[in-house]
This record gives C-alpha cells, sequence and structure tokens, in this order.
C-alpha cells in the first residue's frame, strides 16, 4: 500500500523528534504552493507499505487564526490524507486533546500518539490509554519519540487505519441549545443548496462560520453570497444573544464546551495521579533559577559566549582544513591551465569566491549543532519569556523574541524563516516592526563574513567579538523598533501568553538531521546561487578589457626594467629555480610592482571596479574602499556573497596574483584595511540592507512592497551613518586611518 499520512500536533509535542524517528534521511523540506510556510516531507517504509508522511505545521486548533493552521487545514481537507497521526505530550493530555476532537469534529481518520510517556510517568500522570481508545472511538499508542519506542505499534495501527475503506463518522459535540440551534439552521441550509458538498462536513461550515473563522466565511460568501447573508444573520444574532445572558462570545462558548467535553473524558478514571502534583517537577525547579530576573539574563549570557567560544575553539582545525584544500586547488588549477579568461573564471569566480564562502562549512555546522541543542532542549523558549518585558518596552511583543532568534539572534539563523515566524503576532502594527527589524539579527549568510573579519584583526578575541556583535544586533533592533513604533508605526501593545515546554534531553539523531538540514541549505545556496553570483560578478570584474593603449605602456615598463637589469638577474629569473640573489630578488620584485599596477588597472577599469570607484568619494568616509564597495553592493543579493566578491577581487587584484593563502591573512596585510575598517564594516554589514529574499518575504508578509522598499532604504541609510561614525571616532581616537 501506498499512502499520504499527515502528522499534527500542538507545539513543542514532540511532532518533529517523530518525523525524524519515520523518516531518518528520507525526507526533504520545501514550501506548500504559493505559501512560504514550511513543507517538510518524508518516507517511512513499514511491513511492505510505504508512507508518504508529511509534517503539518505545529497548531493547536484548526480555526484558521494564523496561516499555519490556514496551511494544515487546507491539506487535510484538499489533500485527504487516508490517515492523520496526531501527536499529544502525555503530560498536557486536556490541551492537547482539544486539536484532537477538531480533527474527529471534521470527519478525518485519526491515529494518536500519546508521546512523552516518560516525561508523564515521571510526573506520577498514569493514563489508561485503552480506556481512553474506546471512549473516543480512535486508536491511541502510547510512544517516546525520542527513543522510538512504541513507533512500531504506531505504523501497525495507522497501516490498519489507512487501509480502512469506511467513512469516518464526524464527531458531534453538544454546545448548548443556543449554538446548535445555530448550526442547525446553517448545516440545513448547507445540504439543501448542496454546498461544498463532499469536501466539507455541512455540520462542520456551520461551527466554523459561528467561531468567526475568516476562511470559511470568505468561502461561503464568494460561493454562495445569498446564502453567506442569511449564515451572518444568524452569526450575528447569535452573538448578540451570547453577550446579552453570559457576557461572552460564541468563539469562547464553543471553547469552553471543548474543554468540558475532554474533562468529562478523562474524569471516567483515564488519568489518575500518583502523587500531589502540585509539587515542583524537574522544568519547573530548573526554570526557578533560568528564568529568574537576575540570574536569568546572566545565564543567558553565558550561554551565547560559551556556543561562540566552543564554536570558534573546535571548528578552527577543520577551518583550517578546508582552507588548506581550496589553496591546493587554486595552486593545482593555477599550474595546469593555460593563462586565460577560464583559468581566471575558475581561479578568482570560482575557487576563490565560492571556496571562500565554502570554508566555513565548519564553523556553520558546529554553530548549528549548539543552536539545535539549545531548541531541542527548550531553553530557547525560556529566552523568548524572559525577553518578553523588554521589548514590550521597546514597543514589541514577546512573540517577536522567536521571530530574532530564528533569524539569528544567537547566530546562525535565516531572515527568510525569521520574518515568516513573524505572522503569529495577533497585532499588525508589532507584526510589522518586528518584520522591519528581525533582518539586523546576525543571520548564517552573515556569519561568514564576521568570522572572516574577527579572523584577520580579532583572532585571539574572537568570542567576545562575536558575542559583541550579537549584543549591538538585539540593541539596535531593540532601538530601531522603538523609533518605528514612536513614529510610523504606533499602536498598543498586545499582552503576551506563551507555553514554555519541558526540558528534554535531545537525541543525537534528532540533533544531527537538524544540523544537517541547515548546513545541507548553506552548502546548496553556495553551490547554486552564490556560484551563479560569484560569476557574474568576476565577468563584472574583468570585463571591459584594458584598452590596448594601456597594456601596451605597461609592457614598454617592463621592457624597460627588463633592459636595464643584469645578465644574470634575467637569466636567475628565466631559471625559474627559486635560489634567487639580490639582483634576482630586487628584478622580480620590480617586475611584480608592474603586474600589480595592471591588475589594478584592469579591476578599476571593469564594470564592478568603475561602480566601486565611484562610490568611495562617499564610502571612503567609513572606511571603505572601491575592492569593499563591490562585495558591499554584491552583499544585496545574499550577504554570503560578500566573502566570495572579496575572494575573487583581491584574488584578481593582490600583490601577487598567484597568492594562494587565506583571504583572511590578505586582508590583514592589504593596504587601506586596518582594525577600524574591520569595525565599521561589520556595523555596517548588521544593519544595511536585507538580502534580495528577505525583501520579497517582508513585501509579502506585509502585504506591501513599500514596506520591502522601506526596509532596503532605511536600513542602508542607517547602517552607513553608523559605519562612519565608528570609522570617524575611532581612527581619530587611535590615530590610525584616515
Amino acid at each position: 500500500m501506498r499512502a499520504t499520512i499527515a502528522l499534527a500536533g500542538n507545539p513543542n509535542s514532540g511532532k518533529t523528534t517523530l518525523f525524524n524517528e519515520l523518516t531518518g534521511a528520507r525526507q526533504h523540506v520545501g514550501n506548500y504552493p504559493g505559501i512560504t510556510v514550511e513543507k517538510k516531507q518524508g518516507v517511512h517504509l513499514t511491513n511492505g507499505h510505504k508512507l508518504n508522511i508529511v509534517d503539518l505545521p505545529g497548531t493547536y486548533s484548526l480555526t484558521a487564526y494564523s496561516l499555519e493552521e490556514v496551511v494544515a487545514r487546507q491539506f487535510l481537507i484538499n489533500e485527504k490524507p487516508r490517515a492523520v497521526i496526531n501527536i499529544i505530550d502525555a503530560s498536557n493530555l486536556e490541551r492537547n486533546l482539544y486539536l484532537t476532537l477538531q480533527f474527529m469534529e471534521l470527519g478525518i481518520p485519526v491515529c494518536v500518539a500519546l508521546n512523552m510517556m516518560d516525561v508523564a510517568t515521571k510526573r506520577g500522570i498514569r493514563i489508561d490509554t485503552e480506556k481512553l481508545s474506546d471512549v473516543l472511538q480512535i486508536p491511541i499508542i502510547p510512544t517516546i519519540a525520542r527513543t522510538g519506542e512504541g513507533k512500531t505499534l504506531l505504523m501497525d495501527a495507522v497501516v490498519e487505519l489507512a487501509s480502512e475503506t469506511a467513512k469516518v463518522p464526524s464527531l458531534e459535540i453538544s454546545y448548548g441549545e443556543d449554538i446548535d440551534r445555530a448550526i442547525t439552521e446553517i448545516e440545513s441550509e448547507v445540504k439543501a443548496a448542496g454546498l461544498f458538498d463532499g469536501q466539507y462536513p455541512a455540520r462542520w461550515i456551520g461551527l466554523k462560520y459561528l467561531e468567526n473563522d475568516d476562511h470559511v466565511r470568505d468561502l461561503c460568501r464568494e460561493t454562495a453570497p445569498d446564502l453567506a447573508r442569511k449564515f451572518d444573520m444568524i452569526a450575528d444574532r447569535l452573538s448578540k444573544h451570547i453577550e446579552a445572558t453570559f457576557n461572552s462570545y460564541p468563539e469562547a462558548v464553543i471553547a469552553d464546551h471543548r474543554y468540558g467535553y475532554i474533562k468529562s473524558i478523562l474524569k471516567q478514571n483515564i488519568v489518575t495521579l500518583e502523587f500531589d502534583r502540585t509539587r515542583f517537577h524537574v522544568s519547573d525547579a530548573i526554570d526557578r533559577v533560568v528564568t529568574s530576573r537576575f540570574i536569568g539574563p546572566l545565564i543567558m549570557a553565558a550561554v551565547i559566549y560559551g556556543l561562540y567560544h566552543v564554536t570558534f575553539a573546535y571548528s578552527e582545525i577543520p577551518v583550517g582544513w578546508l582552507e588548506s584544500v581550496f589553496g591546493g586547488l587554486h595552486t593545482l588549477v593555477n599550474n595546469i591551465l593555460p593563462d586565460g579568461l577560464l583559468k581566471s573564471m575558475i581561479i578568482s569566480g570560482v575557487i576563490d569566491g565560492v571556496g571562500g564562502v565554502l570554508g566555513f562549512v565548519p564553523l556553520i555546522m558546529f554553530m548549528f549543532f549548539g543552536i539545535s541543542f539549545l531548541e531541542d532542549t527548550g531553553y530557547l523558549a525560556r529566552v523568548a519569556f524572559m525577553l518578553d518585558r523588554l521589548f514590550r518596552a521597546f514597543g514589541l511583543h514577546g512573540s517577536s523574541v522567536m521571530p530574532f532568534i530564528v533569524s539569528g539572534g544567537i547566530a546562525g539563523g535565516c531572515a527568510v524563516p525569521g520574518v515568516m515566524a513573524a505572522r503569529t503576532l495577533r497585532s499588525p502594527k508589532e507584526r510589522l516592526a518586528t518584520l522591519l527589524t528581525a533582518p539586523f539579527m546576525n543571520c548564517g549568510a552573515k556569519l561568514p563574513v564576521f568570522a572572516l573579519l574577527v579572523a584577520a584583526f580579532f583572532a585571539d578575541y574572537a568570542s567576545t567579538v562575536m558575542f559583541l556583535l550579537t549584543v549591538v544586533a538585539w540593541t539596535g533592533a531593540l532601538l530601531v523598533a522603538r523609533l518605528l513604533r514612536s513614529s510610523v508605526i504606533k499602536g498598543e501593545s498586545t499582552p503576551f501568553v506563551m507555553e514554555l515546554p519541558p526540558y528534554r534531553l535531545p537525541t543525537l539523531k534528532g540533533l544531527l538531521i537538524h544540523t544537517w538540514e541547515r548546513t545541507w541549505q548553506y552548502i546548496r545556496k553556495a553551490g547554486t546561487v552564490i556560484l551563479g553570483i560569484s560569476i557574474l560578478l568576476w565577468a563584472a570584474m574583468t570585463f571591459p578589457n584594458l584598452p590596448a593603449s594601456k597594456i601596451l605602456f605597461f609592457e614598454k615598463q617592463r621592457s624597460a626594467i627588463l633592459a636595464a637589469a643584469t645578465t644574470s638577474a634575467r637569466a636567475e629569473l628565466e631559471a625559474n629555480t627559486g635560489n634567487l640573489s639580490g639582483d634576482g630578488r630586487t628584478l622580480k620584485s620590480k617586475l611584480g610592482l608592474i603586474d600589480e599596477a595592471q591588475a589594478e588597472a584592469a579591476l578599476r577599469n571593469s564594470v564592478a571596479g568603475r561602480i566601486g570607484t565611484g562610490l568611495e568619494g562617499i564610502s571612503r568616509w567609513a572606511g571603505f574602499d572601491w575592492r569593499t564597495n563591490i562585495a558591499l553592493v554584491g552583499g544585496f543579493a545574499a550577504k554570503e556573497v560578500i566573502v566570495s566578491t572579496l575572494g575573487t577581487a583581491y584574488s584578481m587584484g593582490d600583490i601577487d596574483p598567484e597568492k594562494s593563502g587565506a583571504l583572511s591573512e590578505r586582508l590583514g596585510s592589504a593596504p587601506g584595511w586596518n582594525l577600524w575598517t574591520a569595525v565599521s564594516m561589520m556595523v555596517f554589514i548588521i544593519f544595511y540592507a536585507p538580502c534580495f529574499v528577505t525583501v520579497v518575504c517582508i513585501s509579502r508578509e506585509a502585504g506591501s512592497w513599500k514596506w520591502g522598499a522601506f526596509s532596503m532604504i532605511f536600513n542602508s541609510t542607517l547602517a552607513f551613518t553608523l559605519a562612519v561614525a565608528v570609522y570617524q571616532i575611532g581612527t581619530r581616537l587611535t590615530g590610525t586611518g584616515g
């Protein structure tokens, strides 16, 4: 049998862990068609059956309050999977069963994976799974996703459920006489008109209409406007009645009845407690320290600093190996290929360009591994909880913390999913402020640039500098958010409620899968987007060639130098033995200076060189020369391009074009570069325009391209202003630079 199985559940229920356990390496990540929500799929093989597992976005409900809920519901309705595995946190049974009831109301075949049974047992919670299964009339299988316990029984139950051909009846819960009557009215109208026949249960349409589900209401208005007006009258009448009699509204009453239904089930001796639940569990005891108002922030700072320290300490050797590999490849190609455009493109455009980005893969892997560990243990949720009070002071929301973290708030994230994560904010004003400031975080694309500059100028203080860059990014984002919320995005703040999942020990398998997924995205980007941009930039830095008159000028200079040299010096140079005398070394140095001058002239004459030189009159105030300008312009496409472009620029126009040393070494000794140039550039990169893909996402999420344009113009202006201030003040105080 081949079948599609949906995996659904609340956030922090262990859904991703179970997905990894079921699919292993047989999974891939994409997006739902036309939607920026991530879609994860994988294959599970069991007893000759091939099951396509689709990991739905984590949701608490199927009411369309967020895009994730809409995506999950539309997949269930349109794709009609043969079964749904609803993974439930056994230690929070009452809250998690709320989503289960909604699957049953929709008439979907559902199998419950009662997960984290070990956590429930430690808390003294005993669950009679057989009795719960009998009451709900659905399969319920105890599991421990992180160890794989119960996986075989679960998939056997899923196969049996998916093999059944009988239509699953929809669950019907009574919501009180008033609401039931209104549901029945809408249901009868839907059935009489044959509306959505076979696609949605008629009773479910009525229920969702009364829950003020925007998606269902819009669907009805588009499909049957006359009926929708009747439904509006029924819903308005019910709302007024509920408000007058209960001082409430239909959505709240419906939710209360669902939880009442769940409580009535659990009270049938299904859940028993073996000790007093008021005692502190392990997670609660840890939280007393970790989320403490005074100790918590210190622990958070120590964790972030420790992450940087471990990353740089343990990635130094593998990064050096990769740099040696690309350096050897550089030398090999240089010796094999004849001089010409092909050789120049492969060495400067591909090896020095893409190689400069791929050289940081070990560092990226260590960083992603650390982030995955913090995320899977539940600590990142505590970071969001602690920062809520601070965020509210700057006009943001506690829920803005996660978009910041996903964007690279601890480093190694990506602004694209960070921007998309902001859609969980209900307030449009707070969501917009989050969209515009999340790209300030130090994403994985910025990390190689920072690592390059740190290696060149701050090698002995790498962890400290990276930690300070994180502080600068967060501080800048909060200050800009306060500025925006008090000017162009004024509005009231909304309250913050957040669930803190229990602490868990991550599985090595899960950590490796998460690390590889994120690292592979980085590698794939380097091998596709960065490669393409690097070659385009190489072409822009190569063409047009120097005019013949200029080439002739340099040739005459070489001829004059050779004519003035001694016969022995010329002979030594032609022999190329490497054992040069004083005259031989002098001759080689003079010819090298001519080569350098010609390479620089050619680069300046190119399209990119002209752009970089044209901007130099302004950019020099921030310490940026024309080569750096080329790299920063390329960074508008993707921040990793900055490294590849610098590699290409200094490969094509360096003092020794055949030199294959690390780019950080070349920058450290390059004219025009000093400590304050590096600091200025790091500040500029933190704040300047997001990459093009992020700008597109901001425009989509904000609903207007004007906000995408605003982020590019405002961010770049802010970044350049700060960079100029840092460079000018720094150089004047220390007497370096200009």
